[in-house]
């Protein structure tokens, strides 16, 4: 993978890695919002939204677009193939054994607090 892809994915998979931000993508999914709609059904700033909304905006998840005096945000969904290429290139592995991995964590944490 070449740098310029690896730093693309850093940022989606950091955009990705917040609740509210995947909440406003999820909200997104429907239509286009205008900013003031995309913070209403959070319980935090209007500049924290905003934050929010610049975040995904650089990782090329949304675009935001002035029409007239509204801010309007709009799902680029074209920005997560790559991640989602890169994500879906694990589907060729085995599944994990999840039974067996806990049980290998349990022994490895009673391991570290009886020492």
């Amino acid at each position: 993978m070449n740098g310029g892809m690896s730093q693309s994915l850093d940022h989606v998979f950091a955009a990705l890695a917040d609740g509210t931000r995947r909440r406003i993508l999820t909200m997104l999914l429907e239509d286009d919002m205008a900013v003031t709609d995309v913070a209403e059904p959070f319980e935090t700033s209007l500049a924290a939204i905003s934050k929010h909304l610049t975040v995904l905006t650089n990782a090329g998840l949304i675009s935001q677009e002035k029409r007239g005096r509204v801010k309007w945000c709009k799902l680029e969904p074209e920005a997560m193939r790559d991640a989602v290429v890169w994500i879906e290139s694990f589907g060729q592995l085995k599944a994990l054994n999840f039974d067996a991995f806990e049980v290998f964590l349990d022994r490895e944490l009673s391991d570290d607090s009886s020492g």
